[in-house]
């Protein structure tokens, strides 16, 4: 095994802007550390609160929902999420990706290219309608409503991408600028 080109790949880190990058396995507690490490960065660049708890939570919603799905469709490689957050041009962005079975993929594509073709006011009224939607008490996801306030937050519509790689299975990736 060679080793790995570090300065390489830190210039490819500086000159895409980018602030913090994870490959690998994600889990609740690694979730939780490298969420106080973005907020501590967030902090030491005086963003404002605002800004800073919208990127925030666009990384949180982002981890979760890749944690969330590899707990429950046990999809071998689910688990392992890649997670970069970048800055450029007074913009944000956070993007995360993971292993999804096709289908679920395309699914998840399609409803997220719905919310590009909204404008802020749809995007409200879609989050009004979700949140008042009666939940299913058996039902093992949340309410919905976090990729549509995503959507909201975005200061450019979110890009999501479905790579085929074979199996049945393709990369999910979705990025959000704020």
């Amino acid at each position: 095994m060679s080793s790995p080109d570090l300065y390489g790949l830190r210039e490819r880190f500086e000159t895409d802007n980018i602030l913090l990058c994870f490959n690998g396995p994600i889990s609740r507690s690694l979730i939780e550390e490298i969420g106080n490490a973005l907020k501590n960065y967030l902090k030491s660049e005086q963003l404002s609160p605002a800004s800073a708890l919208d990127v925030f939570a666009a990384y949180i919603e982002l981890t979760q929902n890749i944690r969330h799905y590899a707990t429950t469709s046990s999809l071998p490689g689910a688990e392992t999420a890649t997670v970069i957050v970048s800055h450029a041009q007074g913009c944000y962005r956070v993007a995360a990706g993971n292993i999804v079975e096709i289908e679920d993929g395309q699914k998840l594509v399609a409803r997220i290219d719905s919310f590009a073709n909204m404008n802020k006011a749809e995007l409200k009224a879609a989050y009004k309608t979700q949140l008042r939607q009666p939940r299913d008490e058996h039902a093992v996801t949340g309410a919905g409503l976090g990729l549509i306030d995503m959507a909201r937050k975005s200061s450019q519509p979110m890009q999501a991408r479905l790579q085929d790689i074979g199996n049945g299975t393709a990369y999910f990736s979705l990025s959000i600028q704020i």
